[in-house]
C-alpha cells in the first residue's frame, strides 16, 4: 500500500506528531527524548517568537493506516537572506525503516518548498541554531544529549540511497574527560589574560541574570560569537527574552560563566553547561513531568545525581579569541566539574572545519565519538 502523507492540521494532530518519536524510540537507551511541553512550545505557531521571521508546515506519514513517519517543513527568512540562498529546512523527522516513507516525507517537505519559491532542501535543522541539527552518521552507540539529534543507523542509509542529497556540512563531538586540575596551560593563559588585558570571570547570580540585564548580555554575546557558523540566524530580541525566561532558570548557576572586560564591563564571551539530563528525560513517560518525571528531573538539577556535564553554549567574541579569552571558561569550570566527581563533558556541534575550536580541546584528554550531517538537494 502507499504511503499517504497529511498535513498537521489540528491540536491532535500535533499531539501525534509529537509523540510519534517517543513511539519509534521506546526502550532505546541513547536517545534523549524532548520534553512534550519543550517540542511543543517550539512547533506552535503562536508560542516561538522564531515564526517572526519563519513559516513552517508539519506533516504526517500514514502506512496501512498507521502512522510511520513525521517530518517538519521550515521556511527560515532571515538565514535565507542572511546566506543568499532559497532554502527549505527539514527538522523532526522520525521515519520506520521503509524507504518509501521517508521518500514520501522529503518529497512533501520538497514540495511545500517549491510551492514558496524555495530552490533547494536542506537539513536536518530547526528554526535556528539553538534547535537540534544534523543526522548523526557515527556514534549510535553513544548516550545523545538533549540539545542533539539522535536517529537510528538507517537514516543516514535512507540518505543514501534516496539519491540526489549530498553532504552539505558535517559536524562532530567531543567527550572531554575531566581532568584532575586545570591543565598548566589553560592556568597560565588564564592568568596572563586577566593581568595583560584586564578580562575577568563573573559568576552570575539570578539578580544579574533578572534585574541586571546579564541574561540578555549573555545571549548578545553568544549571537555575536556565532554570527558566522552554519546556517546561523540572529536571535531576536524577543528570542533572546523567550530563552532567558525559560533556560536560565532552570541551570545550575555554578554551571554558567561569564568573561567580562574590565576595562569597560563588557561581556566577551560565555559557558553554559548542563548537567546531563538524558538519563532523566528516558524516565519521563511520553515526555510528560508528570507523574514522575518531574522527580528524576529535580534529581539531576538539584542534588546533581549524574556524572555527565553537557557543554551547551561556549563562545568568544572573535577579536577576543587571539586573546585566550577561553581559558577564563575552562580554569573556572574545569574545579567546578571534577568537585563533583563528574566523568566527561559533552561538547556541543562542532562544525568539521572549524578547526579553531577542536584546537582547545587539544590540552585535555578528549575523543571524537560522535559524527553528523545536514544534507542538501536541489528541488
Amino acid at each position: 500500500m502507499s504511503v499517504e502523507i497529511k498535513k498537521v492540521e489540528s491540536k491532535k494532530d500535533l499531539k501525534k506528531f509529537i509523540e510519534f518519536h517517543y513511539t519509534l524510540y521506546k526502550g532505546n537507551k541513547f536517545d534523549a527524548p524532548n520534553l512534550y511541553s519543550d517540542d511543543k512550545r517550539t512547533l506552535s505557531k503562536d508560542k516561538n517568537s522564531a515564526f517572526d521571521f519563519c513559516e513552517a508546515e508539519y506533516f504526517l506519514a500514514y502506512k496501512d493506516g498507521k502512522l510511520v513517519g513525521r517530518v517538519a517543513a521550515i521556511i527560515n527568512h532571515r538565514a535565507n537572506e542572511r546566506w543568499n540562498h532559497k532554502r527549505v529546512r527539514f527538522g523532526w523527522i522520525d521515519f520506520i525503516d521503509d524507504i518509501e516513507v521517508s521518500g514520501a516525507l522529503l518529497d512533501a517537505v520538497a514540495e511545500y518548498g517549491r510551492s514558496k519559491g524555495m530552490n533547494e532542501i536542506v537539513g536536518p535543522l530547526g528554526f535556528t541554531d539553538m534547535d537540534p541539527e544534523g543526522m548523526l552518521t557515527d556514534g549510535f552507540d553513544q548516550l545523545g544529549t538533549m540539545a542533539t539529534i539522535y536517529n537510528y543507523p538507517y537514516y543516514p542509509e535512507h540518505m543514501e540511497r534516496l539519491g540526489g542529497y549530498e553532504k552539505d556540512n558535517d559536524y562532530v563531538e567531543y567527550k572531554l574527560f575531566v581532568p584532575d586540575t586545570v591543565p598548566e596551560k589553560f592556568a597560565k593563559i588564564a592568568d596572563m589574560v586577566q593581568r595583560r588585558y584586564n578580562l575577568r570571570i563573573k559568576k552570575l547570580t539570578k539578580k544579574d541574570i533578572f534585574e541586571d540585564g546579564y541574561g540578555r548580555k549573555l545571549f548578545e554575546a553568544l549571537n555575536e560569537a556565532m554570527k558566522d557558523l552554519y546556517e546561523y540566524s540572529e536571535l531576536s530580541d524577543k528570542q533572546i527574552d523567550e530563552y532567558v525566561k525559560m533556560y536560565l532558570p532552570m541551570i545550575d548557576l555554578d554551571f554558567v560563566t561569564v568573561i567580562e572586560d574590565g576595562n569597560n564591563g563588557k561581556v566577551v564571551g560565555a559557558g553554559v553547561c548542563l548537567l546531563s539530563l538524558t538519563k532523566a528525560l528516558q524516565k519521563c513517560r511520553k515526555g510528560r513531568l508528570l507523574p514522575f518525571g518531574w522527580w528524576h528531573i529535580l534529581r539531576v538539577l538539584k542534588w546533581h545525581k549524574a556524572d555527565i556535564v553537557d557543554c551547551l553554549l561556549i563562545g568568544v567574541l572573535p577579536e577576543y579569541r587571539p586573546k585566550g579569552a577561553n581559558a577564563l571558561l575552562f580554569s573556572d569550570l574545569i574545579p567546578r566539574f571534577h568537585a563533583l566527581g563528574l566523568k566527561w563533558g559533552e561538547t556541543h556541534v562542532e562544525m568539521e572545519t572549524n578547526g579553531k575550536v577542536q584546537s582547545q580541546w587539544q590540552h585535555l584528554d578528549h575523543e571524537l565519538h560522535k559524527r553528523r550531517r545536514c544534507y542538501k538537494k536541489d528541488i
